[in-house]
This record gives C-alpha cells, structure tokens and sequence, in this order.
C-alpha cells in the first residue's frame, strides 16, 4: 500500500512500489489526463509536478514520490482555468490534444519560475515535449499569452 499526495488529497493506493507513476495515476486513481506517450522519458507527454518540478511519470517509481507533493493536469487548475490552459484555447493549440497536459505541466513549471521569459527561454524550457502535429509556434505564443496574464 502506498500513501501519495496528489492533487493535494492523501490518497492509498494498493501498487506494488516500481509500478510506474504514470499507470498508479491512470489506472488505480482514474487520472487519465496525463498521457503515455513513449513509456522512455522521451516525449513529455507523462509530464507531472513532482515537489514542483516537472517528471516524466512514465518512469518514476510509485515508491519515489510518497511524500512529495504530486500535482497533475486535474490538479494545475481543477477549474480549468489556468492562465495557460485559458491561453491554449485562445491559440488554438490542440489538434489531436495527446500532448497538450505533459506540454501545458512543463510550461506551467517555467512560468514559476519565471514570470515573463524571453521566446528562447520558452523554446528551450520546452525541448524535449514533443507535438506530434506539429503545433510547436502555437505553443510557444500560449505561453507567451500567458505569461503576460501572470504578469498583469
């Protein structure tokens, strides 16, 4: 039995402690918005806060993250009223949407960090989540978008 926190709620889960992350957040708690992509660490679309920082959930054993605070795309904005989750629609980022909670969790991460980047910080911050449709400049002005809500 493992005790996480997710979301910001104490949750048990019964997953044996290697289990992925990414399957105990899926499949024993029914948080399907962040996606497997890859199953490497390679795409972003697994994409989590763990403690803050961004994780690839599609690697991280269950039994690394209790007692860290685990925060996924549910739990950015359980509204959906994130500025970045707003900017994506205004943008019209998603096609297929896939990768659009691992991309909009590592965005969010920058934007803490942050508050107004420059379009080569952004570029850079983002390597690594990959858009299979290939919407890669909607992304980049979503975040800009956003970072100028932040700001004001």
């Amino acid at each position: 039995m493992l005790t996480l926190n997710v979301n910001g709620s104490t949750r048990h889960v019964d997953a044996d402690g290697d289990t992925a992350l990414l399957w105990v957040l899926r499949e024993h708690l029914g948080l399907t918005g962040t996606k497997y992509g890859c199953g490497i660490a390679m795409c972003g679309a697994c994409t989590v806060h763990v403690d803050g920082v961004p994780k690839r959930a599609c690697i991280t054993p269950a039994s690394s993250v209790v007692g860290k605070q685990i925060t996924t795309i549910e739990g950015l904005a359980p509204a959906g009223d994130h500025p970045l989750q707003k900017a994506w629609i205004a943008e019209q980022v998603p096609q297929c949407g896939y990768c659009q909670s691992g991309q909009i969790m590592q965005a969010a991460a920058l934007l803490q960090h942050v508050k107004q980047p420059t379009r080569e910080q952004i570029v850079r911050h983002m390597d690594g989540n990959l858009c299979r449709c290939g919407t890669y400049q909607g992304i980049v002005r979503a975040i800009e978008r956003a970072a100028k809500e932040v700001a004001t």
